[in-house]
């Protein structure tokens, strides 16, 4: 199953590079495209469930490291709360 990183420009400009076990991402990101914070947690939580389920439907077992990218997500987009239309960047796939 090939595999792929994307890198996201956070609210604050920080970068930080994100993992999914399958290409499906692309179907849900754009390079160069801002979302919108709540945007971004929903697509990543949906490309990153249908990845995990692939692995299990293909190993038997959900991707740990798929879920717990998406827990990541989760957990830094709460400090972002606060802030008025916060947006993260997709700056590039790495393949």
């Amino acid at each position: 199953m090939p595999e792929i990183r994307f890198q996201v420009e956070l609210p604050d400009g920080s970068q930080t590079t994100c993992y999914s076990p399958s290409l499906v991402v692309k179907d849900y990101f754009s390079a160069g495209q801002e979302y919108a914070l709540n945007e971004f947690i929903e697509r990543s939580r949906t490309a990153l469930i249908i990845a995990s389920d692939r692995v299990q439907a293909k190993y038997g077992r959900p991707c740990g490291l798929a879920l717990g990218q998406l827990q990541d997500i989760e957990a830094w987009a709460t400090q972002y709360r606060h802030v008025d239309q916060p947006k993260v960047k997709l700056m590039q796939f790495i393949e």
